[in-house]
């Protein structure tokens, strides 16, 4: 089974990647990676992308466990205009002429298959990564605070703040034309902690990285949803897949242009859930420890029994998670929680016939979680 081929390039021969190595958009993480050596700031936290995170950080730092870090590899995703078929033309769906296409999304959670954002959504996470990457923010030292920066440093983080500033503009629309309502609540937080991190830069102190945790947990997570539909790893798969419960309480639609955080102070299933993320990542780590490039029919005996393995300990942390989820009379928290639970069990599904484009799915499953952990953390201080 070959990688996915690379989506279409409505930019030409080669995208404007703003100073980035070419090809870092290409294939599915675990595919071949095109930007050469492995970048030296370690795998994500809670649990690490497999194959050794070969990524982009970009306001992640030193990852170590989830316990104790939460920052996270910001997955970028991008196609071309053309390319996963026509996208629909979101309209209003309450009847009201509401602006928000996912004012009437008001069921169970679910596997998502199709969204017409996700291509302004590429384009917005290409051009935040290029600057991050243009003045080498995965090389700083995320702990040391606000007074004791050099000239330079303080211009590094001025930058990466008006990036994330001009990437929360942007996503404002996108918030009102997604359908789902998952994914606008997503797209809310990506703001809202994009935002929250941009303003603590005067006065930045160590522990405002895990408002910077909590941003790149939900841009990955954007980027791995868009890229399990493009590189059709959730179509087939989200049928396989039992049906999540309805929610407990449904998240008031509010002021795009301002959301608020889903988590101010700290919830009380937020130790149970760094706990859940560390037991994981403890649980997994043979797993992890295997090449995500190679697909099911090339497994050597014990490459195949390791990942038969997996399986029922992925389907326990999805149970684990989801029942926290729904315990934290949050309703972004548990559609966030459910979402990562049902990403799971999906790959859990595409095990036994795995592809490297499927490594989406667990991908996605994790960064939904390490986001949650991110804000979690990000209310301690």
């Amino acid at each position: 089974m070959s990688v996915p081929p690379q989506p279409p390039n409505q930019w030409g021969q080669q995208p404007p990647t703003g100073g980035q190595p070419a090809g870092a958009w290409g294939p599915p993480p675990g595919g071949q990676p095109q930007w050469g050596p492995q970048q030296p700031w370690g795998p994500p936290p809670g649990p690490p992308q497999r194959g050794g995170g070969k990524g982009k950080w970009i306001l992640g730092g030193i990852a170590v466990l989830a316990v104790i870090a939460v920052t996270v590899v910001v997955t970028v995703w991008v196609v071309g205009k053309d390319s996963g078929g026509e996208s629909p033309t979101p309209s209003p769906t309450n009847g009201n002429g509401s602006e928000f296409a996912s004012a009437n999304d008001k069921g169970p959670v679910g596997i998502i298959t199709e969204d017409p954002t996700c291509d302004a959504w590429g384009r917005i996470a290409r051009e935040y990564s290029a600057q991050a990457e243009s003045v080498k923010w995965g090389d700083r030292d995320q702990t040391l605070p606000a007074d004791a920066w050099t000239a330079e440093q303080r211009s590094m983080y001025q930058t990466v703040g008006k990036a994330v500033d001009n990437a929360a503009d942007q996503t404002e629309n996108l918030v009102k034309l997604t359908p789902h309502r998952v994914i606008r609540e997503l797209y809310e937080q990506f703001i809202a902690y994009g935002r929250a991190f941009s303003a603590s830069i005067p006065t930045y102190a160590a522990q405002d990285r895990y408002l910077a945790g909590a941003t790149d947990g939900m841009t990955s997570a954007l980027s791995s949803v868009c890229s399990a539909i493009e590189y059709k790893s959730a179509q087939p798969l989200a049928p396989l897949v039992s049906g999540a419960d309805p929610p407990t309480a449904i998240a008031p639609l509010g002021d795009p242009t301002n959301p608020e955080r889903f988590l101010t102070t700290s919830n009380p299933v937020c130790s149970d859930w760094t706990s859940e993320l560390s037991k994981f990542d403890s649980e997994t780590a043979a797993w992890r420890a295997l090449d995500p490039k190679i697909p099911f029919d090339q497994w050597t005996p014990e490459q195949r029994s390791l990942n038969d393995a997996v399986a029922p300990v992925m389907s326990a942390h999805a149970d684990a998670i989801e029942k926290l989820a729904r315990q934290s009379d949050n309703a972004t928290l548990e559609d966030v929680g459910v979402l990562s639970a049902l990403y799971q069990r999906a790959f859990v599904k595409a095990i036994p016939t795995y592809t490297v484009a499927d490594n989406y799915l667990s991908e996605g499953a994790t960064y939904l979680a390490s986001s949650i952990n991110a804000a979690c953390k990000a209310t301690a201080g």
